[in-house]
């Protein structure tokens, strides 16, 4: 049975404002993190993923504050969303659990990986992690942003959605209409300034390039095993940005989907779920 968005809300009241969710199955706890961008939100990201997964765990799809969802964060979303996971967890009553991070879902993931070695049993994130290496940054999907960020525009947001995917065929009439109700929303629109404003990206650069230690040079320290999901095909996160993790993370797998841009998750929905499935149930190392 398809899970409904009413039936499976839930708030976490918390010090710092209410946490809203989504949970549904049962089983060992699997914490879902999704991507930023216009109008997106977590129910969004993973709602055709859910049936599957929910055969095996309580899927626990949480909302980063500064998206619409839950309750809104006077800091930039980025800053606030680490935060919003711990309290979450420790609102649940959770100590480990698997997680899967979606874009900016992962960055945050691998970047408590980083902070908290125990957090997280297996991590499998959704492109968004590592650095381009090859091409230029910001990349062609991400500039995107920033002119919607900039220009709300309906034909702006259209040219973004074309950058996140492989087949423009999924950008139905209703996505679109879905995608562009949320993102113009005053205080979303207000948060997509802070994230991916001009001034914002800039000063984001700045901070990177003068970091003692960004998240991409720690990601030796990620201890959990994790699978690096991608689309062959990404134009906001390219695939050469799974070379460094790859390569850096003791325990990283990498899977790479064809005809597939960044939202493998929808895009190349079955063989994800497959691959994801596999490597989420696969018996502990002896």
């Amino acid at each position: 049975m398809t899970p409904s968005h009413e039936d499976t809300l839930r708030e976490l009241p918390t010090g710092d404002g209410t946490l809203r969710y989504h949970e549904v199955g049962d089983g060992p706890p699997l914490l879902l993190l999704h991507g930023s961008g216009p109008g997106v939100t977590g129910w969004r990201n993973y709602r055709g993923n859910l049936p599957a997964l929910a055969r095996h765990f309580r899927c626990l799809v949480l909302e980063f504050p500064g998206f619409g969802v839950s309750d809104p964060t006077a800091e930039n979303p980025m800053v606030a969303a680490p935060k919003a996971v711990l309290r979450f967890l420790d609102g649940l009553g959770l100590e480990r659990v698997d997680v899967i991070g979606n874009s900016m879902g992962g960055f945050v993931a691998v970047g408590l990986a980083v902070a908290h070695q125990d957090l997280f049993r297996r991590i499998v994130t959704i492109g968004g992690v590592g650095r381009n290496i090859l091409s230029p940054a910001p990349s062609e999907g991400l500039n995107q942003l920033v002119e919607f960020a900039e220009d709300p525009t309906r034909d702006n947001l259209l040219r973004w959605l074309r950058s996140m995917v492989h087949d423009p065929a999924l950008l139905t009439d209703e996505l679109v209409e879905e995608r562009w109700a949320s993102a113009t929303d005053p205080d979303t629109l207000e948060a997509s300034r802070r994230i991916y404003g001009r001034q914002a990206m800039a000063a984001l650069q700045a901070a990177q390039a003068h970091s003692d230690q960004p998240v991409w040079a720690a990601l030796h320290k990620v201890t959990a095993p994790t699978l690096l999901t991608w689309g062959r095909d990404d134009r906001v996160t390219p695939l050469e940005g799974a070379l460094l993790p790859m390569r850096t993370m003791p325990r990283a797998e990498l899977h790479v989907l064809p005809d597939c841009g960044h939202w493998a998750m929808i895009e190349q929905k079955a063989a994800w779920e497959s691959a994801v499935l596999a490597f989420l149930t696969r018996p502990e190392a002896g």
